[in-house]
């Protein structure tokens, strides 16, 4: 307790340790500064070229809100992100909000070795315990590698911070802290979730039937993958296990309706494995000091290594578009950036190689643009510009609304004909032709 008196600062104090041309990391997620952010804003007319690095900003940082161009006309913020959400994508447009290319079970391995300087690390943690540990809270993530490299490190202490247990990694010791502000302890960043649509509910239930009892879990971000958890629950399904990058509220519904125990994982046995968390109240009071829970860091969890050991281990991913060759574009439309790699490739591989296991790419058969026009999400081809996140050659299952294809195994023209079957009919005579114009068709096919 004395250190921690001594090293008790003000927000506004703390933010004054960031200078001119600082490269200044706020962390992941749940763990993003409130207060520290804010303060850091109100400093937009004395700083020049502060680049942020962050990843996922559950809310819209006031350094982007308050953000100025400085005296040579570029913003005095920038802000790099490790993947992108809402928030990062609306602002992509103001110039000041980039994206950083990344295989997420790389990041730790990344800042010990590939970043050059860390000088302000500011982000939330939970309160002190007895043995002056901050835990990372829901988000362990690259955290500890980012305070490796960091010259100051300051924690916001916020008391709603839940307290994730499991490690290692998943929490920073009071001497290793420069400086603590504590926070006005907002409440953690809910993710909101849509009711799921004809189609999605459609899709997951064609999932469903792949899932057997026993299978551990992997659920990306989005609605789907969600979807897929909540639906789940509602079946007669037992044993299954959790080891997942995120953890979202379809893993909640599971687990409160008895459906996880962990007992059939080879490895971590009985434990629910993740490496950061977002969702709702509800989700952080389940986590909160949860010895069931272990958030470890993604070099543990998103390594194709440690996914392949678990079998039946089953990974259930997003994507923008797939096109007829089977590759998979899940972060942007052409040039328009959508989201990022994050683990998508990681999973997509441990599952395939995981005794009994499969992945599992998911998307509506079409999309609405903003002018009313309907559009395929099948395609000839990505479009010029478009990030091919899973290759052809690693693609397993594909799934819409239509049905769902493995594509293991299959010849171009094998794959074009598994691919048109399950887009929309009325896209299939113009895909047809596509396929025939590219020599990945067979007349005998139609």
């Amino acid at each position: 307790m004395n250190l921690y008196q001594n090293k008790l600062i003000a927000a506004k104090d703390a933010v004054k340790l960031v200078k001119s041309n600082d490269w200044v990391d706020y962390g992941i997620a749940a763990g993003v500064p409130y207060d520290l952010d804010r303060e850091l804003a109100h400093r937009v007319d004395e700083l020049e070229n502060i680049n942020i690095r962050a990843t996922l900003a559950p809310r819209d940082p006031e350094v982007l809100k308050k953000n100025k161009k400085d005296k040579n006309g570029y913003p005095v913020f920038t802000w790099n992100s490790w993947h992108m959400g809402g928030i990062e994508r609306k602002r992509i447009s103001d110039g000041c909000v980039f994206y950083s290319p990344i295989r997420f079970s790389e990041m730790p391995r990344y800042y010990r070795e590939n970043i050059e300087k860390v000088d302000v690390a500011m982000f939330q943690v939970s309160p002190m315990d007895e043995h002056g540990y901050f835990s990372f809270g829901p988000c362990s993530s690259y955290m500890m590698a980012m305070c490796e490299k960091a010259r100051i490190i300051i924690v916001e202490v916020n008391k709603n911070m839940p307290r994730c247990l499991g490690g290692p990694e998943e929490e920073i010791h009071i001497s290793e802290v420069d400086y603590i502000v504590e926070g006005s302890n907002p409440p953690m960043p809910v993710l909101g979730s849509s009711q799921p649509s004809t189609e999605e509910l459609k899709i997951a239930n064609l999932l469903i039937d792949e899932i057997p009892n026993g299978a551990c879990l992997q659920l990306g971000i989005g609605g789907m993958p969600n979807t897929v958890g909540k639906l789940l629950a509602e079946t007669d399904i037992r044993n299954l296990g959790v080891h997942s990058e995120m953890y979202v509220d379809g893993f909640l519904e599971l687990a409160l309706k008895g459906k996880i125990n962990g007992s059939k994982k080879n490895i971590d046995r009985f434990k629910e494995t993740f490496t950061f968390a977002l969702g709702s109240e509800k989700l952080y009071e389940y986590i909160n000091n949860n010895p069931r829970i272990m958030c470890a860091p993604v070099d543990y969890v998103n390594d194709a290594r440690v996914i392949t050991q678990l079998d039946n281990f089953i990974s259930v991913n997003n994507a923008v578009e797939v096109d007829l060759f089977g590759q998979v574009c899940a972060e942007s439309s052409g040039t328009k950036h959508i989201s990022g790699a994050g683990g998508q490739l990681d999973f997509v591989l441990g599952a395939y190689l995981s005794r009994g296991g499969k992945s599992f790419i998911c998307l509506t058969s079409t999309y609405s643009t903003k002018e009313g026009q309907l559009k395929s999400r099948i395609v000839p081809t990505v479009p010029n510009g478009s990030i091919v996140t899973d290759t052809r050659a690693n693609t397993h299952f594909v799934v819409t609304e239509y049905g769902k294809v493995n594509l293991k195994g299959l010849s171009t023209w094998q794959r074009a004909e598994a691919l048109i079957s399950i887009s929309n009919p009325i896209f299939r005579d113009e895909l047809i032709m596509e396929a025939e114009k590219m020599k990945i068709w067979r007349r005998s096919n139609k």
